[in-house]
């Protein structure tokens, strides 16, 4: 006997509680979602599951992004939630014997457009670093280091070391002393990444400065944990948690006036200028640690941005 489309919707829900052991709230949502695709489907004279096919599911999906009389138009979050509730449904009814064939199978739920990283100008990035500790002499000497809370050499170091490696947060306070090699011809650390994969990275000479201003001048004051190989220590001679450097980073942002900057800035703001300075992107890809390519790639979409921006300015006939 052919499975009418509301005892499907009723058994599929109370297989969500039951079996599935979903929270009310995601089951109420489910059922919002699936009577609204019961209804849609009603309007156009179908109740029963053999009914159903794969362009009544996508009607269904583009009716949730446009909107009607009665419904707003969902964003692609919500749209993917119905979507979702919608194949989990028929895929229940095959699984349970109600329906020989999935109509919803091939009808993907809407992939939220990909954010691009959030990166700040050169300019931007000076103005945190400078905020975050005063910067060594220029000519490798740390005078001017000499009377300074250490902890503000360290926040330098760090964000330094941040902003001229590429380094994730977690990689750099994960940092041992014997992983950093600040030879003056070729300073070059060995970070370790996501899968315990580690990579050789240069380091800039503003970061190899600082870090040094940091090792010889603050690193011992804090150092009051013996036999600790962190490079980056805390006021009580511990290891810098990553929750510490990000405290580092959003007071030195508070204080240059730069409130939207997360954790991972100095990080996308290090790739999409390389990019910008001609970096090859299998390069970069290379410096950030990243397994794909295609990872790297969202970094070209900020460039290509950029480059419009420039086109647009610059160009006699770009604009009419």
């Amino acid at each position: 006997m052919p499975q009418s489309l509301p005892d499907a919707l009723r058994g599929y829900l109370q297989y969500l509680v039951v079996e599935r052991g979903l929270a009310p709230n995601t089951v109420e949502s489910y059922r919002r979602d699936l009577h609204r695709y019961a209804s849609l489907l009603a309007s156009r004279g179908k109740t029963q599951l053999g009914e159903v096919t794969a362009a009544d599911v996508a009607e269904f999906l583009a009716s949730l992004r446009e909107g009607d009389d009665e419904h707003a138009a969902l964003a692609v979050s919500s749209a993917a939630r119905a979507v979702i509730a919608v194949r989990g449904l028929h895929a229940f009814a095959v699984e349970q014997g109600l329906a020989a064939l999935d109509p919803a199978r091939d009808v993907p739920p809407p992939s939220p457009p990909r954010r691009l990283p959030k990166a700040i100008t050169l300019t931007e990035v000076e103005r945190l670093l400078a905020a975050s500790g005063p910067a060594p002499d220029t000519d490798g000497a740390f005078g001017g280091a000499a009377g300074v809370d250490p902890r503000l050499l360290r926040d330098r170091a760090l964000l330094e070391f941040l902003y001229g490696t590429g380094a994730r947060i977690s990689e750099a306070t994960g940092l041992d002393i014997d992983e950093l090699q600040l030879d003056p011809a070729d300073p070059v650390v060995r970070l370790i990444g996501k899968g315990g994969k580690h990579r050789l990275v240069p380091v800039g000479s503003y970061a190899a400065r600082a870090l040094e201003a940091y090792l010889v001048r603050a690193r011992p004051a804090l150092a009051t944990v013996r036999g600790s190989p962190a490079v980056f220590l805390n006021a009580r001679g511990g290891r810098l948690t990553r929750q510490g450097a990000w405290g580092v980073l959003h007071a030195a942002a508070a204080r240059a006036g730069l409130p939207d900057v997360s954790p991972h800035t100095l990080r996308h703001s290090f790739a999409t200028h390389m990019l910008d300075g001609g970096a090859d992107i299998r390069v970069v890809q290379e410096l950030l640690g990243h397994a794909s390519v295609t990872t790297t790639q969202v970094y070209t979409l900020i460039t290509v941005d950029r480059l419009r921006e420039v086109y647009a300015s610059s160009h006699p006939r770009a604009l009419g």
